[in-house]
């Protein structure tokens, strides 16, 4: 069997043992085997490699790797996209994340009875960034974008999308609903007022509903906490405030 040398840069030694991280290492492998299958072999998801190259020189996925070639491959750092293409879909444990984009106006589409298979067809038929903790679902070679989200903490897992795909340009809060992520169209007051606690009714006057499942919005205590949140991912800050 050939054997060929591999070292991974940047952010793609998350995926990898600590004994293979930072330095080269060895790997033998059947000489059939492309670039793709060895990369995610390793445990490295395609969908975050942003190049690789064999001997210095430019490789694609479906090349050979020679006997003996150093493989260097490369991560994927922040994407700027255009706007209408920053449209998301997660996976059944990223709940709190998917209602933080939807705070700042991103379409992001959740379910916590999500199948693999039905994410897969979701991202490649809507042309949908797959954000998911599964790194095996990110090898699938019909998604078309996706990230692998490392942090467990909902807000330092919402500081690392914000930065992947550099959306603070593109912040427009409180648009969607947190629910559903329906768009929110305004509300007359008298129009909810039976659905509003008496404290509500006495100091709040703007209303914002859902028309898809009839939740309603107001601007209560929570508000000046999102404002927090939406302030420190416009100035960068990788981990903002905790949404309550």
């Amino acid at each position: 069997m050939p054997t060929a040398h591999f070292i991974f840069h940047g952010a793609l030694n998350d995926f990898l043992p600590p004994a293979r991280r930072g330095a080269p290492f060895s790997l033998r492998f059947d000489a059939h085997q492309s670039v793709k299958h060895l990369v995610e072999a390793l445990g490295v998801p395609h969908l975050e490699v942003r190049a690789v190259q064999i001997a210095g020189a430019a490789a694609a996925f479906d090349d050979r790797v020679p006997e003996g070639s150093l493989v260097q491959v490369y991560p994927r750092e922040a994407e700027s996209l255009p706007p209408e293409e920053l449209r998301f879909v997660l996976d059944n444990h990223l709940g709190r994340l998917a209602a933080s984009l939807r705070m700042l106006g991103f379409d992001t589409l959740y379910r916590n009875d999500y199948q693999d298979d039905e994410l897969a067809a979701t991202a490649a038929a809507q042309q949908r960034i797959l954000l998911t903790r599964d790194r095996r679902l990110l090898m699938r070679k019909a998604i078309p974008r996706g990230y692998c989200v490392r942090q467990t903490d909902p807000p330092q897992q919402l500081g690392a999308v914000v930065q992947r795909y550099v959306l603070a340009p593109h912040i427009r809060p409180f648009q969607r609903c947190m629910r559903c992520n329906g768009l929110l169209q305004p509300v007359d007051k008298a129009d909810v007022l039976d659905r509003l606690e008496p404290l509500t009714r006495l100091y709040f006057n703007e209303f914002r509903q859902c028309p898809a499942c009839r939740q309603v919005y107001w601007k209560g205590s929570h508000y000046a906490h999102m404002l927090g949140t939406i302030t420190a991912l416009e100035q960068g800050r990788t981990r903002p405030p905790v949404l309550k």
